[in-house]
């Protein structure tokens, strides 16, 4: 991942994050604020994270984090549409999704070296 890469996707987070504080103190725009967020991490992680080698833990580590990019967006969207706080479980998958993924991945990227 490139420095800009990482800087935007470090700045996506915050965003993310902001958003979602805003969302417990129930401001009105905050799940776009979090949309917003969620979109840029997930666009900078699913354009950096194509793996084609032929390390099968590796590919399914990828897709689990591709699914918990996705997550991170759909919850957005369920802040939006439902009333009540169903999101929390969607946003609770994905972040377990995501803090094993960023574990994992470079574990299994220095066995593979």
């Amino acid at each position: 991942m490139s420095k800009l890469d990482n800087v935007i996707m470090m700045a996506g987070a915050v965003i993310l994050f902001a958003g979602l504080m805003l969302q417990f103190v129930k401001m009105e725009y905050a799940p776009y604020i979090y949309i917003a967020g969620a979109l840029v991490f997930a666009w900078i992680q699913t354009k950096t994270g194509y793996y084609d080698g032929h390390n099968m833990v590796l590919k399914r580590l990828k897709k689990q984090q591709l699914i918990g990019s996705i997550l991170l967006v759909t919850t957005g969207l369920l802040m939006i549409v439902t009333h009540h706080n169903e999101w929390i479980l969607c946003l609770s998958v994905s972040a377990v999704l995501q803090l094993y993924t960023a574990f994992r991945i470079p574990h299994e990227e220095e066995k593979e070296k």
